[in-house]
């Protein structure tokens, strides 16, 4: 890296600041960029430094973990030297206590101390404990006081950190990031890091996602009856110096629910308690949670990421406080000097994408040559090809398929290959979290020759939706659509009949499109709608004909036609076509294209069944621009009445 390269760091808690911190001291130019919303894992955490308590097994993620607390103390000096702060480092050793129903499990790491030895080394532990193991080269650090600590000493070094700053996207283009877009404009340098715990996933589809903790404080009497960290089967307790226990933690599944719950309270009293009794009378000082950033293997993310001047530093789940000396120094290692250290290689983020090998032919297809062969007819000699035109690119096909709901990852992939579709809508937090049947969906396709209508699905409000699109977005670029800013709109507030949310569709649609998305909203079918979407810029509309997978076909025939004679941009009749006979009549109706889904995937023979709806919409096509004969309200013989034989 030149060393005039600026270097920009997206998250502001104690992993970004620590490599902000690193980068900063070896001369580099750093800025970093992030709010600390509530429930951030740096100001949420107990700060132990505990990788044998912990139980982490031998391997490259233990190694890791050794060789960051064998950095702590050196780090924590170099820290309060800058600031003349100190941060509760305190190397103490942790007892792991074990439980009689559960002693079979003991560790074969550390100093074993059965029941009577560990009265000498914490008494009033409660009845069901059996022993301990104890780790002396374990510790703490108060994490609250080391992220104030670090931010210090980063603005005594002269680093701008912008944490009343909201970074909403990552603009990417031919495999560099560009620039990122926060609540304040548009921010550039030479060089990108993503810091960004658990809120990661929202800026770039990575397999990130918050796993909820809930924790309290007690204060203990003094002088105080506990004086080891005691680690225990799922809870910990650790008392600060100045008077403080801290007792830790759930781990929940709960997605973004925030707050405290009453079981979540219980349960951390109830193992508190039947740990260390006494502290049942000791009152308490302060509840609250945190979203720790999990990853599918629990291991963080580190090293180069899809772009080549994108750095991740992502995932650090339960080990963020123990792991920020040696991020830090990797990172920055990795960005100055280019050197990956060994230990690297085993946290890339591509460890994540499997391949999906090429389908096996299980069905077979017979297509006819009429179908292959088949182009539309034009009604004027030297008229253009019947293409397809949204946002300026051209599509030969009409016909859009989505990826879910389908029984395998195969029958999707025949299925879309029978129905010579060119645009296939995905959903982008389903591929993002994983979802069952979108396991592998992204690297399924072959992206060169399907282009991706990313689809803001499960969104309930403008904002999620903003932010799913923008995520959509850079999925598309990672996969080597870099030109590609499509979005399926939806807001669906309406769990029932899944319904769009006319107000909230508005909303998102009018920022994406200054944004520069092109935008395909969903729609009821509302002309009224439809026009002031085309009004604000959007690519198309996409009118349901009846409910999302409900198979009615097109109920709302009136109102469709009205959109279609008034709109100039492409009208695409979404939601609800059962079979191939109403998919010809949509577009017999005038529509430009269709986009079907449930018809296709929950099918007897999906992969038939999308052949046939590819036929249908060439079919219907045709018919529209050809022209039907006039009505008539009585017979008209097909023969003619002349030259007969008398």
């Amino acid at each position: 890296m030149k060393s005039s390269s600026e270097i920009l760091i997206i998250g502001c808690g104690v992993i970004g600041l620590s490599i902000a911190l690193d980068l900063t001291l070896r001369g580099a130019k750093v800025r970093v960029f992030g709010r600390n919303p509530q429930g951030a894992a740096s100001m949420a955490a107990a700060g132990m430094l505990a990788p044998h308590a912990e139980g982490i097994q031998a391997g490259p993620m233990l190694d890791l973990c050794l060789k960051s607390r064998w950095l702590y103390p050196e780090w924590v000096r170099k820290i309060e030297d800058l600031t003349g702060l100190r941060v509760g480092y305190h190397p103490c050793g942790i007892l792991a206590p074990v439980y009689e129903d559960n002693a079979d499990s003991k560790s074969d790491q550390g100093q074993w101390l059965d029941r009577d030895c560990l009265g000498f080394y914490q008494s009033g532990l409660g009845p069901d404990v059996v022993g301990a193991r104890w780790y002396p080269d374990d510790g703490q650090v108060d994490n609250r006081l080391l992220v104030r600590a670090l931010s210090q000493a980063l603005i005594n070094l002269g680093v701008i950190i912008n944490t009343d700053v909201q970074v909403h996207s990552v603009q990417q283009k031919a495999g560099q990031v560009k620039s990122i877009y926060t609540s304040s404009g548009e921010e550039e340098a030479d060089i990108y890091v993503l810091a960004g715990g658990a809120w990661s996933s929202q800026l770039l589809p990575l397999p990130v996602k918050p796993v909820k903790g809930q924790m309290m404080a007690l204060r203990m009497p003094q002088p105080s009856p506990l004086q080891r960290i005691l680690f225990a089967p799922g809870t910990y307790l650790v008392p600060r110096q100045e008077g403080r226990l801290i007792i830790g933690a759930t781990s929940e599944s709960v997605g973004w629910q925030e707050g405290n719950t009453p079981l979540g309270i219980q349960t951390l009293l109830g193992r508190a308690m039947k740990l260390y009794p006494d502290l049942a009378s000791w009152p308490i000082e302060e509840i609250w949670w945190g979203f720790r950033p999990g990853t599918a293997d629990e291991l963080p993310i580190l090293g180069a990421g899809g772009c080549d001047n994108l750095v991740l530093a992502v995932g650090h789940y339960r080990n963020g406080i123990l792991l920020a000396p040696v991020t830090g120094s990797l990172i920055a290692d990795l960005i100055l000097e280019n050197k990956v250290h060994p230990l690297l290689q085993h946290f890339q983020s591509d460890r994540f994408q499997h391949h999906s090998p090429r389908p096996k032919k299980t069905m077979t297809l017979t297509l006819p040559d009429s179908t292959t062969q088949l182009t539309p007819i034009d009604k004027t000699k030297g008229e253009e090809p019947d293409f397809l035109t949204i946002a300026g690119r051209r599509f030969k096909s009409r016909l859009m398929t989505g990826s879910g709901k389908y029984s395998s990852i195969e029958a999707m992939q025949l299925s879309v290959a029978a129905s010579e579709c060119e645009i296939v809508t995905v959903a982008v937090r389903r591929v993002q979290t994983k979802a069952p049947g979108h396991e592998g969906l992204a690297q399924a396709l072959d992206w060169s020759k399907i282009w991706m209508l990313p689809n803001t699905a499960g969104c309930q409000t403008a904002e999620e939706a903003i932010r799913v699109a923008r995520l959509g977005r850079e999925m598309a670029k990672l996969l080597g659509q870099e030109d590609n800013n499509f979005v399926k709109l939806e807001v669906i507030p309406d769990a029932k009949y899944l319904l769009p949310d006319p107000i909230g569709t508005l909303q998102a649609a009018e920022q994406l499109v200054k944004e520069g998305f092109a935008v395909l909203p969903y729609i009821n079918a509302d002309p009224l709608l439809a026009k002031r979407l085309e009004e604000i810029g959007c690519a198309t509309v996409m009118p349901l004909g009846s409910p999302i997978g409900s198979g009615q076909g097109i109920k709302n025939a009136a109102n469709i036609a009205i959109i279609i004679e008034s709109a100039k941009i492409p009208v695409v009749v979404d939601a609800g076509i059962g079979t191939p006979s109403e998919a010809s009549g949509a577009m017999e109706m005038g529509a430009d294209a269709l986009l079907i889904n449930s018809a296709i995937a929950l099918a007897q023979n999906p992969v038939m069944m999308a052949q046939a709806m590819g036929m249908a919409a060439k079919a219907g096509r045709l018919a529209y621009r050809a022209g039907r004969m006039p009505l008539k309200s009585y017979a008209s013989a097909s023969s003619p009445l002349t030259g007969t034989i008398e």
